[in-house]
């Protein structure tokens, strides 16, 4: 069992036993930041936590999509203005950084904190046609 919680740890996955972070905790954490994740050691995308569990996501491509999250049981959900369907993700913090364990569908994504501050992240304007 030792060797199964160390390779859970090595790699950045919620440990079994582990509890979510419940809303208030996320809320706590994220407000006012903007948080760089990645997975499998690379970049995979940026968030922006604002004021009344409103979001900015991008995949660091300059395009930015508006949303808000909200608590469902133990999980973080998301809504984004492209999508109606929530994504829910379970959040845990460990050694100061946010891990996220998707559990909208099967897939097993798993992102972990690499950045986070004040800077804000690239979006650019709308795109506009000739």
């Amino acid at each position: 069992m030792k060797t199964l919680c160390t390779l859970l740890i090595c790699l950045g996955l919620p440990a079994l036993a582990e509890t979510p972070m419940t809303g208030p905790q996320f809320d706590a954490y994220t407000q006012g930041k903007t948080l760089f994740y990645g997975n499998n050691g690379q970049h995979y995308g940026a968030e922006e936590y604002l004021s009344n569990r409103g979001v900015r996501w991008s995949f660091l491509d300059g395009k930015c999509k508006e949303g808000y999250w909200y608590p469902d049981h133990q999980s973080i959900c998301f809504v984004y203005e492209d999508n109606p369907a929530p994504q829910c993700w379970k959040f845990f913090l460990r050694g100061g950084k946010l891990l996220a364990e998707f559990t909208s569908d099967s897939t097993a994504t798993n992102l972990y904190e690499v950045d986070h501050g004040d800077t804000q992240m690239l979006c650019l304007g709308p795109e506009v046609g000739v």
